[in-house]
């Protein structure tokens, strides 16, 4: 069965609920969701993974190789994209500090300051048409926010655009287990 990726909220919640269920096989054009993730989902995490500001100096803006760790999370907003397989990641914190119990970031005026000044990196997913996959990642990639993952891409960085985001069209996603 296919399911249309247009549609309003309403087949948005029942296109995830089938895709997390694994029910149907969904496509949009050649994507088929269960094949998509065979492929892009690592079951081993990738070497020589940067942090984001360690990618971001070392890409420039012709695209090239590059793995990437992060925190899925966005500077007060929702770090993924809507109807699209993008999401914002932030540089995973040195310390253990956010780790403790019932910690909550977006409560904290020392990891608002920490998130304010931390380099971001955009994630997108694309199909073989090299056009961004129109479903959420959560649905596509079953991430969530707050999660560390290593992306793996095409990544560059052009410092004549005037914002401090790196770019990575990935090809592979490693969640990390969580500590």
């Amino acid at each position: 069965m296919r399911i249309s990726a247009v549609g309003g909220l309403g087949t948005s919640v029942l296109l995830a609920a089938c895709v997390v269920a694994g029910l149907v096989t969904v496509a949009w054009g050649e994507i088929d969701v269960a094949t998509f993730r065979g492929t892009a989902i690592l079951a081993d995490e990738p070497t020589g993974a940067l942090s984001i500001a360690d990618a971001k100096a070392k890409l420039g803006p012709t695209p090239q190789p590059v793995v990437v760790a992060g925190r899925i999370g966005g500077k007060g907003t929702s770090p993924f994209g809507k109807n699209e397989a993008t999401f914002s990641l932030l540089e995973i914190p040195a310390d253990d500090h956010a780790a403790k119990p019932g910690h909550k970031p977006d409560d904290c005026p020392f990891c608002k300051k920490r998130a304010a000044n931390s380099p971001v990196a955009a994630i997108s997913f694309a199909g073989p048409d090299g056009k961004v996959i129109p479903l959420d990642a959560p649905a596509l990639l079953g991430v969530a926010e707050g999660q560390d993952v290593v992306v793996r891409g095409q990544g560059f960085f052009d410092p004549k655009l005037g914002i401090p985001i790196i770019q990575v069209n990935a090809d592979g996603l490693y969640v990390r287990k969580a500590k």
